[in-house]
């Protein structure tokens, strides 16, 4: 009798599969692309608009938008693009929530920025400070006046108020009438106004010793469907020169986190 070959006793081999990393749906990446691009516009932005702001072809962004809309993520308005209600909830959430690991990246990046770093959001008409984070080489501004009725002096509050509509600027400034805390401070409902509507929606702000002698400050905005929010920094008045510099790093820091981590 013919012994059986060695295919017809050893058990089939299989070779594992190399490690090609997670699975990434590219459909995925250009809606959330799209979603966080809806959040620099505070006044809505069309089809086209959007597909430049991410980088998409316009036909691409189009059937994507809709998409979005459909589901609640997304709503149209007079040919523009809002944050829909879908959107709105998750924001909310998260604000209720919070998150464990705000402190933990807060900590870096006051360790990479070599500066305090501050978490403000702006909520039923008032400035509320989330977190701050400092060290002794890194103090804090010490907080002598209400901090909610001087949003207008200190980057925070001037980052916070440049996010929402003008209607609402002009309630906060009538409830928080503009008063001077030092010699730099900008005062007078119309100057502070003006100021606010020339903020560039994804810029940094900048403030040098308004709100405190001694201190400069930078504020980076985030919004996410109704939250309006941002990071900050402060520096002693003798680092000055590097402010605008730290403003930019915050920028690319806080913009490479991810939006639920923020909210």
């Amino acid at each position: 009798m013919r012994k059986p070959g060695p295919s017809a006793t050893a058990p089939a081999v299989r070779r594992a599969a190399p490690d090609r990393g997670p699975t990434l749906i590219g459909s995925v990446q250009r809606a959330l692309r799209l979603l966080e691009a809806v959040g620099g516009f505070r006044q809505g932005a069309s089809a086209k608009q959007l597909a430049r702001a991410a980088d998409l072809p316009l036909g691409t962004a189009y059937h994507l938008l809709r998409t979005l809309a459909h589901e609640g993520y997304l709503r149209r308005s007079e040919g523009r693009f809002f944050h829909g209600e879908a959107l709105d909830g998750i924001a909310r959430a998260r604000a209720r929530t919070g998150d464990p690991d705000l402190r933990t990246r807060m900590q870096s990046l006051r360790e990479e920025l070599g500066a305090a770093v501050y978490f403000a959001l702006y909520r039923d008409g008032e400035v509320h400070l989330v977190a701050v984070v400092e060290d002794p080489s890194r103090p804090a501004v010490e907080p002598w006046a209400d901090f909610r009725a001087t949003a207008h002096a200190h980057a925070i509050g001037q980052c916070l108020l440049g996010q929402l509509p003008e209607e609402a600027r002009r309630d906060h400034l009538a409830r928080h009438p503009p008063a001077g805390l030092t010699p730099s401070t900008l005062t007078g409902e119309t100057a502070v106004l003006r100021r606010l509507a020339s903020q560039r929606p994804t810029m940094p702000v900048l403030e040098r010793q308004e709100y405190a002698l001694g201190t400069v400050c930078a504020a980076v905005p985030i919004t996410i469907g109704p939250v309006v929010a941002t990071m900050a920094i402060s520096l002693p008045v003798e680092q000055a020169d590097r402010l605008a510099s730290t403003a930019r790093q915050l920028r690319l820091r806080v913009g490479a986190m991810s939006p639920a981590f923020i909210l």
